[in-house]
């Protein structure tokens, strides 16, 4: 056997390593020497040593005690560890649900405050245009007007026309007109050839 192998035989045997074998092993030799002892001695030594054993053996009672309840305190520890630590797992997993819960709000958070950024430009494009019935109102007078242009161009262009055959027939009147005064001057120019032959003759 080695000597690790001694040493943790040992520190099983000794319990919390206060001397607990070294305890037992003293009062079972005192119990055999006492047991062992011859009647020539006193009774008071006798007793002494019996006292001595009475108080070993409610010193080794101390340390069985003493390390139940350290044993039971330990185990009540232990399981108080793992109350905690399920309340912590459980508190570790409703945060990742909160933290993931938290991410689907941001993110739909984020796509309310984008189409509502855009609702608004609209709504400003929107109120900068003019209402539907002032628009109906503003397309039947620009219709009324074309109409009443159109009529006017028809009327200018039937003026105009008039106005044309008008002049054409005025410049045809002055042209025969011109014509008309442009026959005496030759006739008198005949006349005056003919008196002038006469005179000569």
């Amino acid at each position: 056997m080695g000597d690790e192998d001694v040493i943790r035989r040992r520190l099983l045997i000794d319990g919390d390593g206060t001397g607990d074998d070294r305890r037992l092993n003293v009062l079972l030799k005192t119990l055999i020497k006492w047991c062992n002892s011859s009647d020539e001695k006193s009774e008071e030594s006798k007793s002494t040593q019996y006292d001595r054993m009475l108080a070993q053996l409610a010193q080794c009672e101390f340390a069985v005690t003493k390390s139940q309840l350290g044993s039971e305190m330990m185990a009540a520890e232990l399981q108080s560890y793992e109350s905690l630590s399920k309340i912590l797992e459980n508190g570790i997993e409703i945060a990742k649900d909160n933290i993931e819960k938290s991410k689907a709000d941001l993110a739909h958070a984020k796509t309310v405050r984008k189409n509502r950024i855009e609702y608004d430009v609209l709504a400003k494009v929107i109120s900068e245009q003019p209402d539907r019935k002032e628009t109906l109102e503003r397309l039947g007078t620009l219709k009324t007007e074309l109409s009443s242009l159109e009529t006017t161009k028809q009327q200018l262009e039937s003026r105009l026309s008039l106005r044309k055959k008008q002049f054409h027939v005025l410049v045809t009147s002055i042209h025969q007109l011109q014509a008309l005064l442009d026959e005496p001057d030759d006739l008198e120019s005949i006349s005056d050839d003919v008196e002038m032959k006469d005179i000569v003759n």
